[in-house]
């Protein structure tokens, strides 16, 4: 069996840091970045904090993309809404 590719075909901004995705197979996920950017230790990531740079996002080949693959994120995580990792199911996998 052969498991669907699902893909991103709308992103609108519904807040500073938020995003509305709707996928093409009819989920629509709000999902919140702010959590996951306020968390990263990493300078690149903390400069999507600005939300100018944060607004500049763009769907290539249903993904979800800022700049040149500078930041995106796995499909499913946000196809399921979960950007953090718990380190809980880390030790457990």
């Amino acid at each position: 069996m052969i498991a669907h590719v699902v893909n991103i075909v709308s992103a609108e901004r519904i807040g500073p840091h938020r995003l509305r995705l709707s996928f093409d197979d009819g989920i629509i996920q709000e999902v919140d970045f702010a959590p996951f950017l306020s968390n990263s230790q990493h300078p690149d990531i903390r400069a999507y904090l600005e939300e100018s740079r944060f607004a500049d996002f763009h769907l290539e080949h249903g993904e979800l993309v800022w700049g040149d693959y500078e930041l995106c994120f796995p499909i499913m995580d946000l196809y399921v809404n979960r950007l953090e990792k718990y380190p809980s199911l880390e030790i457990a996998a």
